[in-house]
Order: structure tokens, then C-alpha cells, then sequence
């Protein structure tokens, strides 16, 4: 048998991101360049790696990422969500520990369109008396 392969599909604001984990050393590849390369930011490397902390698989899995869209916090965000789902299809019991921690829920916020009459979503013309 060829060895196992687990999808996730993660969404966040525009970023979606596609996630492959495969039984390994802990290795995680996003978009073809090491999570180190990718992300600057350390907050970032720790919010992908959550999924993986919660259920103490950190180590026991390789992680390839494509992802595309958005800026690097929602690439991020999409990432963990699609890790979490990814665990979820490598082992069913990782649901109630991902679930507490919130990782399997999409967030739905998005940003607000521009409306007509505004210079922004929300952001009026500046008033001026005469």
C-alpha cells in the first residue's frame, strides 16, 4: 500500500489553502519553500503549527501547502484550518480536542464591500459646513 496521504481544504477572508499530510518528521513546505522562508513572522509559524500542537502529532507528519490568496495572516489562518481538517480525516478522534479550540471553524469574517455614495465601506465623504 502506498503510504497514506490526508487532504484538508482551509479558507480564510481570501486565502484558500490546500493541505497534504503525509506520515513523516515534521516538515512543512508551503508553496514549494520551506515555513521558515514563507513566513517572516514567528506569530505566523505558531498559528499553523496549532492544530498539530493541540493534538500532539507536532513531528509525526509532513505537511505540503499550496496556498493562494489574500496576505500572509488569512494564508496563515487558512493554513491551520486546513490542517485541522486534515488531522481530522488522518484520525477521527482528533475531533473534540480541535473543536474546543476552535480550529475547525470557518471564519466567516469577510471584508465589506464598498457601497455606492461612500468612499469606503462605511467611510463617508468628509462633511464640510460650506
Amino acid at each position: 500500500m502506498a503510504s497514506a496521504k490526508y487532504y484538508g481544504t482551509g479558507r480564510r477572508k481570501k486565502s484558500i489553502a490546500r493541505v497534504y499530510l503525509t506520515p513523516g518528521t515534521g516538515k512543512i513546505t508551503i508553496n514549494k519553500r520551506d515555513i521558515d522562508d514563507y513566513f517572516g513572522l514567528e506569530t505566523l509559524k505558531v498559528i499553523v503549527r496549532q492544530p498539530l500542537v493541540a493534538t500532539e502529532t507536532d513531528g509525526k507528519f509532513d505537511i505540503l501547502v499550496n496556498v493562494k490568496g489574500g496576505g500572509y495572516t488569512g494564508q496563515a489562518g487558512a493554513i491551520r484550518h486546513g490542517v485541522a481538517r486534515a488531522l481530522l480525516e488522518a484520525d477521527a478522534e482528533y475531533r473534540p480536542v480541535l473543536k474546543a479550540a476552535g480550529y475547525l471553524t470557518r471564519d466567516p469574517r469577510m471584508k465589506e464591500r464598498k457601497k455606492y455614495g461612500l468612499k469606503a465601506a462605511r467611510r463617508a465623504p468628509q462633511f464640510s459646513k460650506r
